[in-house]
């Protein structure tokens, strides 16, 4: 099973890509984990790292997919 991390702001533009691009994938090929950004601090390092310029963004086995422009990731420092 793949992996697939959703980062997020929890604004708008973030909770309806949430609502449909992490939740269109199909969960017998990705473990999908959603990380909120604004609560979870400690991870604005990790998502920088796997390629993360705005959120909301979608990692897929290791590559980064900008879905919309809700927040830029250095705000979220």
């Amino acid at each position: 099973m793949s992996k697939a991390i959703f980062y997020h702001a929890g604004c708008p533009v973030c909770v309806a890509a949430e609502q449909n691009v992490a939740a269109a994938l199909d969960p017998q090929r990705y473990n999908v984990e959603v990380v909120h950004l604004g609560e979870a601090k400690t991870r604005v390092a990790e998502a920088e790292q796997a390629g993360v310029k705005s959120v909301p963004a979608l990692v897929l086995d290791g590559q980064p997919y900008h879905i919309n422009f809700g927040a830029g990731i250095d705000a979220l420092k």
